[in-house]
């Protein structure tokens, strides 16, 4: 089922983000995407492994959720969430609004917390954007963010807007098809490195697969999506932790039954294992009804989510 702000699977796309990122409009749910069908260039850091992460993590989450979204006359969207946790009940409203190469997306939550974030594209240099993001209370401080992507090359700044901010840095290089990045953070306030992470990532037709040094080199990742056929996709991750000497590992597929209808499954090396299937039910809105269960412990384990996302 969809996680909060995260989109549905490259099958049946429906709303994203994270936590941090606006809602998208999703397509119509299609056959598997192929790899290559990615922004011409190296993309951003965080793109090295997203097609095999979205195949194993995304729409799989057990808390009930309802999200509903509407237009304005003016063009404004706008977008009610709400998601059962435990005994309570979490819930945010988000609108966005767009002029000229300039977006706003104002969000606020159950919790009585507001987030502005405002993304602008720069006409004088194609590539480039910059996105604020200010949180109020100020519990935490704003971040200033600015991207740049061209045909060869990917590069991020972001910088915390306090007086000891936490820089960090991240770039790609390369083409589409074999790219190599790197991110690291670095803390004003103690001058040390918090975070320095390396990949690279080899995108084919038919497979797009990613080697990662993660957790300041103590732990390495390999991950691939594989495309089986127009409608079928295989996924997985191997990851090694240097320190504890321990293995995971994750496998899933990922099947379009029909043009409106997608399963995914998942299976790790701990025993747990998920299942979902998402409908278009009309254009643009989706039913996700997900499972999960832990096979050392079927009775106990066993979970049910799901998931509305209705669009107009």
């Amino acid at each position: 089922m969809a996680t909060p702000g995260d989109a549905p699977s490259t099958v049946a796309p429906a709303d994203a983000p994270s936590m941090a990122a606006p809602v998208d409009a999703p397509p119509k749910a299609v056959p598997v995407d192929s790899p290559t069908k990615a922004a011409i260039g190296p993309g951003l850091y965080s793109d090295i492994g997203k097609k095999a992460r979205d195949l194993l993590n995304k729409d799989f989450n057990m808390d009930p959720k309802f999200t509903l979204t509407t237009y304005a006359k003016n063009g404004s969207e706008i977008t009610a969430t709400s998601t059962k946790k435990d005994e309570g009940v979490l819930s945010e409203i988000q609108t966005q609004f767009k002029y000229n190469n300039m977006k706003l997306d104002v969000k606020v939550n159950s919790d009585s917390q507001l987030l502005i974030t405002s993304t602008s594209d720069d006409p004088r240099f194609p590539g480039m954007k910059q996105i604020t993001t200010i949180p109020f209370p100020y519990h935490k401080p704003g971040r200033t963010e600015l991207q740049y992507l061209n045909e060869y090359a990917g590069l991020s700044l972001g910088v915390g807007m306090n007086s000891n901010p936490l820089i960090n840095i991240s770039g790609v290089v390369g083409k589409n098809a074999l790219a190599v990045g790197a991110d690291v953070a670095y803390d004003i306030a103690t001058g040390v490195l918090t975070k320095y992470n390396a990949g690279a990532s080899l995108t084919r037709e038919d497979l797009s697969a990613s080697v990662m040094l993660n957790n300041k080199g103590d732990s390495l990742s390999a991950s691939c999506c594989y495309m089986l056929n127009k409608q079928s996709a295989l996924g997985g991750e191997l990851t090694h932790s240097f320190s504890t000497k321990e293995n995971t590992s994750t496998f899933g597929l990922q099947h379009s039954l029909d043009p409106l209808s997608t399963v995914k499954a998942r299976c790790n090396n701990q025993g747990m294992v998920s299942a979902l299937i998402q409908h278009e039910l009309r254009p643009k809105s989706l039913l996700t009804v997900s499972t999960q269960f832990d096979t050392k412990a079927i009775q106990k384990s066993s979970k049910i989510g799901l998931s509305l996302v209705f669009k107009p």
